[in-house]
């Protein structure tokens, strides 16, 4: 089994939490209050600028050309995110800019970043890693079910091969980069813990 599926599997607590969190539910059900996913919408898009940022720490610190390929495709994978997110603005009256952070927002930011800098490539992807997993499992498990018309476009976007194929990217440099460490596993599982409080702050 492969480090990455490894880590994934460790953490499957977290991602069955995560997938039961109400936040997560209401977006395949449609039950989920508009003015959270209005909170959720700017929070992530403040989130994603920091996660493109850190891939651009990767790619500075990559080894190889093919880490020239992999994360250039990682960045532009997180530029179609913020389109996606630029997409309810008009819709939802959001505005993506001068966002405040939430605390928990603050904190996966501050993680990511401090990571990214102290410059150890396998630790700062597998903090990056547990997003990417997540999502991609999020939507597909959510796109199991009836998706109701609210969030549909949410659902289709992390369920879409597409975004699976990004999470594989990642995956795929984590088991190039990362060996099987303390500091390795506590990054990954620290990012699942982050990424429950993300979803937890925005429920309201």
């Amino acid at each position: 089994m492969s480090l990455a599926a490894q880590l994934w599997k460790a953490n499957g607590d977290w991602a069955g939490k995560i997938l039961a969190h109400p936040f997560v539910q209401g977006l395949g059900d449609g039950a989920l209050p508009v003015a959270s996913f209005k909170s959720y919408v700017a929070q992530d898009a403040y989130f994603l600028d920091a996660f493109a940022r850190a891939y651009a720490f990767c790619l500075a610190h990559g080894t190889s050309r093919d880490d020239l390929y992999g994360f250039s495709e990682l960045i532009a994978g997180v530029l179609e995110e913020l389109k996606l997110h630029k997409s309810y603005t008009e819709r939802l009256q959001v505005s993506l800019d001068g966002v405040t952070p939430l605390a928990a927002t603050q904190a996966y930011v501050d993680f990511l970043l401090g990571a990214a800098r102290r410059g150890n490539l396998g630790e700062t992807i597998a903090g990056m890693t547990p997003c990417m997993r997540l999502y991609a499992f999020l939507g597909q498990e959510l796109a199991k079910k009836d998706v109701a018309p609210a969030y549909a476009d949410w659902v289709k976007t992390y369920a879409d091969p597409g975004f699976e194929a990004l999470a594989v990217r990642l995956e795929g440099l984590l088991d190039l980069h990362a060996t099987d460490t303390p500091a390795v596993r506590a990054n990954y599982r620290r990012a699942m813990e982050l990424e429950y409080g993300f979803f937890d702050a925005n429920l309201g």
